[in-house]
């Protein structure tokens, strides 16, 4: 079986938590991670001045933040697929904190 590998390119940031990443083979999406900021790992990037200090991680070409918060570059690439699943995910972590 065969995994695409993908590669950020470039992003910039659009909106509070919305950031529009341009991938090697071409293609962008402009993804909305608001509804994944909680929990121990990304919920500290709630802060909008954490959330800002996002770059491109050169080894493996994925968003990273200081704190180690990251995404696998294919979840990014394929965003749609994912974000439901993980906006569901995240009220698992948001019901934990309490």
């Amino acid at each position: 079986m065969t995994h695409p590998i993908f590669r950020v390119a470039s992003f910039q940031q659009e909106g509070a938590y919305q950031l529009r990443v341009q991938y090697d083979d071409g293609s962008e999406q402009l993804i909305d991670v608001e509804p994944v900021l909680a929990g121990a790992l990304f919920g500290p990037l709630k802060d909008p001045a954490s959330f800002k200090q996002v770059t491109i991680d050169p080894e493996v070409h994925t968003l990273i933040w200081p704190n180690g918060a990251d995404f696998d570059p294919a979840t990014l690439h394929d965003w749609p697929s994912h974000a439901t699943a993980l906006a569901d995910l995240a009220a698992t972590w948001r019901l934990a904190e309490f």
